[in-house]
């Protein structure tokens, strides 16, 4: 089941497990955190796109019944996740795509999917940015393979009418989120800032848009700490981590 350099890591809340690389990818703190924001059909279709080793659609499977798909381009990292869906016996459930998001209405059919999430990379590639010398975590974190606008327009394409897009993002980029995402006919409906700890600036924002939703009715969720004061996880942050509290 592992392969050089890997080992499975635990989500104990969601009694999840998971092949984890870091010299290729590990799932981050966005992941728990999308899956937990991204409200779910009992049934029908939620499509992840820029998958990576499959931790957000992993983590959603206790919230639906109904059918993930994660897309992945890296070859490497869809392995990964296809052998995390058979190590937790979700086969039946989760699926693997290894195509470019941009292609995946070939196989997915335009205005089929309920719920489409995305853990997209958050880094602009310039002459001047400074992009990792590994190429999987260089793709995972720069817009070298996808940039946003390509992301939300794929995410419009794939919903149906009223169907939701969550994104988890970096804040920086929220005003020019919010316009690829109305330009892409995805109404902003909900947003909440994640911070390190209270009095620091956010370092995450979490993003619910609806296809073809009506103007008004925004939402700006309470502001949510991952760590307190002490350096501890928050009360809120434990329970969205561990089964005990």
């Amino acid at each position: 089941m592992l392969k050089a350099d890997e080992r499975i890591d635990q989500l104990f809340r969601l009694d999840i497990q998971i092949i984890q690389s870091p010299s290729v990818f590990s799932y981050s703190m966005d992941a728990v955190l999308l899956a937990d924001f991204a409200q779910l059909p009992k049934r029908g279709t939620i499509v992840d796109l820029c998958a990576g080793n499959g931790a957000v659609g992993l983590f959603m499977t206790p919230k639906t019944n109904g059918q993930i798909i994660g897309v992945e381009l890296q070859a490497r990292l869809a392995d990964m996740a296809q052998r995390s869906i058979q190590l937790n016996a979700l086969t039946e459930q989760v699926s693997m795509l290894n195509m470019d998001l941009k292609d995946v209405h070939t196989v997915i059919p335009k205005d089929s999917v309920d719920v489409v999430t995305c853990n997209p990379p958050y880094f602009k590639v310039s002459e001047q940015s400074q992009k990792n010398p590994n190429v999987h975590l260089a793709l995972a974190r720069h817009e070298i393979a996808t940039d946003l606008r390509t992301v939300v327009q794929t995410m419009s394409g794939l919903l149906k009418m009223n169907g939701k897009g969550y994104l988890v993002h970096r804040p920086e980029r929220f005003l020019e989120i919010c316009d690829e995402l109305r330009a892409a006919r995805l109404e902003p409906k909900r947003v909440q800032f994640v911070y390190p700890k209270m009095g620091k600036e956010a370092s995450m924002v979490l993003i619910e848009a609806v296809k073809d939703g009506k103007k008004g009715g925004f939402r700006l969720l309470p502001p949510f700490s991952i760590y307190n004061q002490a350096g501890e996880y928050t009360s809120e942050m434990r329970k969205k981590l561990y089964m005990d509290d």
